[in-house]
């Protein structure tokens, strides 16, 4: 059966002006009435842009305003899937036509509000002043034209009056000049607070290593990083992997943690399931990590500073109690003493 031709689109070919190029795309531009919407080329022959966000980028312009545009309601109203939307918006946010923020609404609800932008590289340039239409001149009244005067008969000459003086003509001052209006300030530059999810992340932590390796570390680690399996059938490591593992096990044995707590914190509350536990061990080994238990010179406690404290002493000679270093009378007695000794 042959392939049906748009006989229709052949017609309008055959109408357009010109020569047509051998090659390449013949566009047929129809003019749009209504339903419509303008597409920049900075977006349509975006570079950096994949096929399928400038597609998304193009489907969320069309949308009228308050149309949720998140993914799972996207991937409802289009083919495509969950995956391939939320890859195609991470691209329109990484080059500035998509911006997602969690907003609290007055009854204390969450939600995410989207915003669009058809022409994100304009925002970064200055806005320029807006100056006011000029008005076009008005058309001046055009004269009639001018008749011509009927011959006059002209009579005899006569001696013509000497032309009185004409006053000097008074300088009128010019008239001010508008004043311009005051340059807008320069719109600020664009700044993402939040680094898109394509921005490169940091290196990763190594895996941490004892000071020394030991035979006998070393079989404790072998042997509890095999034995991970009998407890959690997920974590079944290779033997590759138990080799590359061990160095992080004989750390914590080397800080003096049980095997039975290393085990306990590799596999508590682990997601199910483990898709890659090689990468699940290596990563808690190294964020984990205990501290080195400190000595016993470490948890001494200082000497507590005191202040010297004067002791109580009895007065020999009153018998009531008083502070000094030594024994001796207190200062009453030491004063009725010094009055004797002075009325002697």
């Amino acid at each position: 059966m042959d392939t049906p031709q748009n006989t229709a689109l052949t017609r309008a070919l055959t109408e357009l002006p010109g020569p047509l190029p051998a090659r390449g795309v013949i566009h047929v531009v129809i003019r749009h009435t209504d339903r419509f919407t303008v597409v920049g080329n900075d977006l349509a022959q975006h570079p950096g842009l994949s096929t399928t966000a400038v597609g998304f980028a193009v489907r969320i312009q069309s949308l009228p305003q308050g149309t949720e545009v998140g993914i799972k309601a996207l991937a409802a109203r289009f083919p495509e899937g969950e995956k391939l939307i939320a890859a195609a918006l991470r691209e329109l946010e990484t080059h500035g036509y998509l911006q997602r923020a969690r907003t609290r609404l007055p009854n204390g609800r969450i939600v995410t509000r989207t915003v669009f932008c058809n022409q994100p590289t304009a925002l970064l340039r200055p806005r320029a002043a807006a100056t006011p239409p000029q008005l076009p001149p008005a058309a001046r009244p055009i004269a009639p034209p001018a008749l011509m005067p009927e011959p006059t008969v002209e009579p005899e000459a006569s001696p013509e009056p000497e032309p009185e003086p004409t006053p000097d003509p008074v300088a009128t001052p010019d008239p001010p000049a508008p004043l311009a209006a005051p340059p807008q300030a320069a719109a600020p530059p664009f700044v993402r607070l939040v680094p898109p999810p394509t921005a490169p992340k940091p290196p990763r932590p190594p895996l941490p290593r004892p000071r020394e390796l030991t035979p006998e570390l070393e079989r404790i680690s072998t042997a509890l990083l095999s034995d991970l399996r009998h407890h959690a059938p997920q974590f079944t490591l290779s033997e590759e992997h138990v080799r590359e593992l061990v160095p992080g096990v004989a750390a914590w044995l080397e800080r003096d943690a049980h095997p039975d707590t290393i085990r306990h914190t590799l596999t508590i509350n682990a997601p199910e399931p483990v898709n890659y536990p090689y990468q699940f061990v290596k990563h808690r080994l190294t964020v984990l990590l205990p501290p080195p238990l400190p000595g016993a010179h470490d948890l001494t406690p200082p000497p507590a500073r005191r202040n010297p404290v004067t002791p109580f002493q009895t007065c020999d000679g009153c018998e009531r109690a008083f502070r000094a270093p030594t024994p001796g009378h207190c200062r009453d007695c030491r004063a009725e003493d010094e009055q004797r000794a002075t009325a002697a």
